[in-house]
């Protein structure tokens, strides 16, 4: 060998070769091990069966410990996933929570400063305008009206998703045509976010 080594590198060599040495003492030669089996009145003609089944456990065995690894990881990354749905859903729920009314009114189609009392006879067009205040801006919100007739009932449900919301204060609406079969008396409308009134109007049909 013409190659000159270091210390480290001769260090190395050493230690590899001792434990080369140390493998070697360890192993049994083919003779040995089969004088072992008939010592024991064991079959040898089944030790390279035995051998091979040694192998393929051995195998097994790696294999297990990969899956194990691989399961744990997928099992990390579906709890980081999950995680992070809750915390965005707790986030979204939190603003939410904070949207309000600011203030509300009925107009018509006749009276645009705003309405409390409605003529059947005038096919009138209601629009229930409500002015938002602490709306997420850059989001959109899912809002519902419900136009309810003196027995409590709700005859007509708008439902509808804003667009992109651009303030914070923030103007929004919905409609409903009151007819000459409608109930005489006192109606009320409300505006919702999701299952959360935000705010009600009371008029009257006459």
């Amino acid at each position: 060998m013409s190659k000159r080594l270091t210390q480290e590198q001769l260090n190395q060599i050493i230690a590899e070769t001792q434990r080369i040495q140390t493998l070697r003492e360890k192993e049994i030669e083919p003779e040995q091990v089969k004088q072992i089996l008939e010592e024991l009145n064991l079959p040898v003609e089944l030790l390279d069966e035995a051998i091979m089944q040694v192998e393929r456990r051995k195998v097994l065995e790696i294999q297990k410990r990969r899956n194990k690894l691989i399961i744990g990881a997928i099992a990390a990354s579906l709890t980081l996933v999950i995680g992070s749905g809750i915390f965005i859903s707790q986030q979204r729920n939190a603003i939410l929570a904070g949207v309000t009314a600011q203030s509300d009114r009925i107009i018509t189609n006749r009276n645009l400063e705003g309405a409390v009392t409605v003529s059947r006879q005038n096919n009138s067009e209601l629009t229930y305008r409500v002015t938002l205040q602490n709306a997420p801006v850059g989001q959109q919100l899912d809002l519902s009206c419900n136009w309810i007739d003196p027995s409590g009932q709700i005859v007509k449900q708008n439902s509808y998703q804003t667009r992109n919301i651009t303030t914070s204060i923030w103007n929004t609406q919905c409609r409903y045509s009151i007819d000459p079969g409608a109930a005489i008396g006192k109606w009320k409308v409300e505006m919702l976010l999701g299952s959360r009134v935000l705010s009600d109007e009371v008029f009257e049909v006459q």
